[in-house]
């Protein structure tokens, strides 16, 4: 199967990594300065860490975290609607364009949110991408349900 719209999959993707190790390179030292003996953290700890890493002003980090949690929320939609689109030869021209506008607001709300983290400016870029996703899942719906 040969589809333009596995570019923007693979990329969100490789971005998605690209914030784990952020992630990890901002978190470990961030614990550090803060004081956070990881190896003592026992059972369900990410909100207990965050707001440890807060109470210690290194919301920098948090912030980081925050945003690889969110690339795990409605970007599977997104992987979902685009393969299935790819799979009914509906993943090229407008689809395509439509996915790679989608990863080029999901990455601008990354960067937003980790290095300003202003709400308002990642509430509208959020806004924008999830209009384009609704749009990817109109066509799939057209192109699966309709057909």
């Amino acid at each position: 199967m040969e589809s333009s719209i596995l570019g923007p999959v693979v990329a969100l993707a490789a971005w998605t990594m690209i914030i784990w190790i952020w992630m990890y390179a901002t978190r470990i030292p961030a614990m550090n300065r803060a004081g956070i003996d990881g190896t003592k953290i026992v059972g369900s700890s990410s909100g207990a860490l965050r707001d440890a890493l807060i109470a210690k002003a290194e919301e920098k980090a948090a912030w980081v975290a925050d945003n690889y949690n969110h690339l795990h929320e409605a970007p599977t939609v997104f992987y979902a609607v685009c393969l299935t689109l790819a799979l009914v030869g509906q993943g090229d021209n407008l689809n395509a364009t439509i996915a790679w506008v989608y990863v080029g607001l999901r990455v601008a709300h990354s960067l937003v949110q980790i290095l300003s983290n202003r709400v308002v400016i990642r509430f509208a870029l959020f806004a924008l991408s999830s209009l384009a996703l609704i749009m990817l899942v109109v066509h799939a719906v057209m192109a699966v349900l309709l057909n």
